[in-house]
């Protein structure tokens, strides 16, 4: 699981990693713990540290610009809050609003988050066709936000300054 945030060195989201590879970064000098778990700690014959919540990389590291995030299944799930778009229930497929058999494809705008029943219900149509309604239209989170996004239900503990997603 992915739940501890990596900052650049100038506190820009960077990614998720699983909290033994964020220890790790610590341990090896590479990065500071900038916020931890109020009453978690990780210990060891010789160390003894908080649980990292959010670690920021003591060096700068190079990032291309990102225009967009990439689009993923989980993150669709994730941007949907793992529910349907139809009848609100737990989503655990994904469904194109518009068919991949009719040119529709992988993209944020044009998949939702569905639970099983109702995404073979609407099958190979569109909802209009299907009589289906969108409790929510689809959107392309910005790359900061998919990152925040996948953090989950965590989110509750990081600490003020960081920019979470609307």
């Amino acid at each position: 699981m992915r739940n501890t945030l990596v900052l650049n060195a100038s506190y820009e989201p960077l990614s998720t990693v699983s909290l033994q590879r964020a220890v790790v970064l610590v341990l090896q000098d590479k990065a500071v713990v900038e916020h931890a778990h109020p009453l978690r700690r990780v210990r060891a014959a010789s160390v003894d540290l908080p649980l990292p919540r959010v670690v920021r990389l003591r060096r700068y590291v190079r990032v291309p610009f990102r225009q967009r995030a990439p689009w993923s299944r989980r993150g669709v799930l994730v941007r949907d809050g793992f529910r349907c778009a139809y009848c609100g229930r737990r989503a655990t497929t994904v469904d194109h609003v518009l068919p991949r058999s009719r040119g529709g494809g992988d993209t944020w705008l044009n998949t939702v988050a569905a639970c099983a029943a109702d995404n073979h219900r609407k099958a190979d149509r569109t909802p209009e066709q299907a009589g289906m309604v969108l409790l929510a239209t689809p959107f392309e989170p910005t790359p900061e936000a998919s990152l925040m996004l996948a953090l989950g239900a965590d989110q509750d503990d990081l600490p003020d300054w960081l920019p979470l997603p609307a």
